[in-house]
C-alpha cells in the first residue's frame, strides 16, 4: 500500500496528469477534497482539478511522513503527514487516501482528503487541550 501511497505523491510532484490518471478509480463515486476546496466528486471533476493544478507555476515536494496503513479487504487507507516544500514557504497537510483494489487486482485510489494543519506545535495543543472544560 506504501508504493501505491507513495507513487500518488510522486506523480503531483512530477505535475505529471496521465500517472496520476493511472491512480485513480475513473467513476462518479470518487471523491477529492484538496486543502481549502471544496469537496469533488467524480473523476472528471478531479481530473480537471489536477490539470489546474499542474498548470501552475508552483513545484511542489512532498515529504511525507506518520505513514498508517489499515487494509480491510479489498478497501484499504493509509494516512500520513504531507510536508509541502515549495520556493518560499513550507506547511504540513494531514491526508487520508483511500484505496480500492479492482477488478485486474490492482490498488485505485477512490479518496483523497487533505487538511492544512493550522496547530504550530503539539506543545500548543497540550496547553489548549489541558484548558479545555467541559
Amino acid at each position: 500500500m506504501l508504493e501505491v501511497n507513495r507513487a500518488f505523491y510522486e506523480a503531483f510532484e512530477a505535475s505529471d496528469l496521465n500517472a496520476m490518471s493511472d491512480l485513480w478509480v475513473h467513476d462518479d463515486r470518487v471523491l477529492c477534497v484538496h486543502p481549502g476546496w471544496t469537496a469533488l466528486r467524480g473523476w472528471a471533476s478531479i481530473a480537471a482539478s489536477w490539470a489546474v493544478m499542474f498548470d501552475g507555476p508552483q513545484q511542489i515536494q512532498f515529504i511525507v511522513t506518520d505513514e498508517h496503513v489499515c487494509v480491510n479487504g479489498d478497501i484499504a487507507w493509509v494516512s500520513c503527514d504531507e510536508n509541502l516544500l515549495t520556493i518560499g514557504a513550507s506547511a504540513t497537510v494531514n491526508a487520508l487516501n483511500v484505496f480500492e483494489r479492482v477488478g485486474d487486482g490492482q490498488w485505485r485510489m477512490v479518496a483523497h482528503h487533505g487538511a492544512p494543519v493550522m496547530i504550530a506545535s503539539d506543545e500548543e495543543f497540550d496547553e489548549d487541550f489541558d484548558n479545555y472544560e467541559e
